[in-house]
């Protein structure tokens, strides 16, 4: 045996002798405990791999999240998600966008490496993008239709024939724009629909470029703030606000409460009536479970508080919008985040949630494998001697019908082969007995065998030399 190798079969030999099974008989004796272990060995790692089959992979330790234009709500408040989450040891990369429609694209192409991402409600489709599902509503985004003019705009059919900025391509303010110029039959001229959006439309109205503007934005976007308070530029009260929302259920009517910008100043003036579409938090399907709850956490922090358009607790919610609300979204706002989540770092709670699942097999299937291992082993070793049980068994009833001494020196011939057998096959002295008790029974069967070879006088004869 090479010098490698020795050391291996030595310690080996160690394990062996402490579990109390052994005695002087080891090399033969050692065989056996190597074959059942093996075998004990094999179903345990078996159990742990199919236990590890149904455990998802651990989470991973960053994921991108597709936003918006940068400095817009939706990069701002990502920046907020991944400031908490970088606590817990999770980085968040962003990704700015043109808006929602190129959001919903990025997420459905399971290329993109993209996991989350804003989506305006009422753009997306889930019979187109079957792989999406909601984490979450965040907060309302009212609908701004800024215009320049004396004239007190109530109608959206009121912008027939004026330059209106609509936003980029690929941004929900543009898509619900349409949607709605279409419906009050608005002629969509391209030379009048303009591509500039945020600060730039903005920009365009003050300077006579345009003629109106219109913005899906928070309250506190700057633009809106600057507009809000410029004189020559009016915000549209929309008179037929239930109406749209009625049309287009993903629209709410909303009201901007007079002074609530600026009470000082009075801005607004009198209160006024828009349409809000939702801002949801949308995620690819196989998004980590472990990943939706901490996220969740993230986002209930940024976005519990109230705001000009929604008190303090209604949002974030558990609401669908064009996408069903995911399973473990559900979970996390019908009984919160995790048990052990709530008292300790996420890292640490995922990964004692994964060894509880995996501990699984160790009670199920571990514990009653070792209880198990020493009744087999003592049945492997038992065998070796009962297989010559058997033949002497064999010898014994042929016995009974041996006619004559041929055929009883056959069978002791057979004896001796048993008996040789028995000889050679070597058991730990804890077994030893079954080799005695054996040898035992080969010499009864072999005095049979003599007698019958010695005739029906030898005993008697026998008896009467001696008297």
């Amino acid at each position: 045996m090479s010098e490698d190798r020795q050391p291996f079969r030595q310690r080996l030999l160690a394990l062996y002798r402490r579990t109390g099974l052994g005695g002087g008989t080891e090399r033969v004796a050692l065989r056996e405990f190597i074959v059942v272990a093996t075998v004990a060995l094999a179903i345990i790692v078996a159990a742990f791999w199919i236990a590890f089959r149904y455990v998802r992979p651990a989470p991973p330790d960053e994921f991108v999240i597709t936003t918006g234009a940068e400095g817009g709500a939706y990069h701002v408040n990502a920046g907020r998600y991944g400031e908490l989450l970088a606590r817990e040891r999770i980085r968040v990369r962003l990704l700015a966008s043109t808006g929602s429609l190129e959001n919903l694209a990025r997420l459905a192409d399971p290329n993109s490496g993209v996991s989350v991402g804003f989506v305006q409600g009422g753009v997306g489709d889930a019979a187109k993008q079957p792989g999406l599902v909601t984490l979450a509503a965040l907060y309302y985004e009212p609908l701004w239709i800024f215009y320049r003019g004396e004239a007190d705009l109530t109608m959206l059919g009121q912008l027939e024939g004026k330059r209106i900025a609509v936003g980029p391509e690929g941004s929900g303010t543009r898509a619900l724009m349409l949607t709605l110029l279409a419906a009050s039959r608005v002629g969509g001229a391209r030379d009048r629909l303009s591509p500039l959006g945020g600060s730039a439309a903005a920009d365009a109205l003050l300077a006579g470029r345009i003629d109106a503007a219109a913005f899906v934005a928070g309250a506190d976007a700057s633009y809106v703030q600057r507009l809000l308070r410029v004189k020559s530029v009016h915000l549209m009260n929309l008179g037929h606000a239930e109406a749209l929302s009625r049309r287009f259920p993903y629209l709410a009517p909303v009201t901007l409460p007079r002074g609530v910008i600026d009470i000082a100043g009075d801005i607004p003036p009198r209160p006024v009536t828009l349409v809000a579409t939702t801002a949801y938090l949308v995620a690819r399907q196989d998004f980590h479970p472990a990943l939706v709850s901490v996220l969740l956490e993230a986002v209930n922090r940024v976005h519990r508080g109230g705001s000009v358009f929604h008190r303090i607790g209604e949002f974030p919610a558990a609401r669908e919008g064009d996408f069903p609300l995911s399973e473990d979204a559900r979970q996390f706002f019908g009984s919160g985040p995790p048990f052990l989540q709530r008292y300790m770092p996420f890292w640490v709670a995922n990964l004692i949630q994964r060894l509880l699942i995996l501990l699984v097999p160790l009670i199920a299937v571990a514990i009653p494998v070792m209880r198990f291992f020493p009744g087999v082993y003592a049945w492997r070793v038992r065998a070796r001697l009962f297989r010559w049980y058997r033949e002497l068994s064999r010898v014994e009833v042929e016995s009974m019908r041996a006619e004559d001494s041929q055929r009883v020196q056959e069978l002791l011939a057979r004896l001796e082969a048993i008996e040789e057998g028995v000889r050679r096959t070597r058991v730990p002295l804890l077994y030893s007995d079954y080799a005695y008790n054996l040898k035992l029974h080969i010499d009864l069967v072999r005095t049979k065998l003599q007698r019958l070879l010695a005739g029906p006088d030898a005993g008697t004869g026998s008896q009467r030399r001696e008297s």
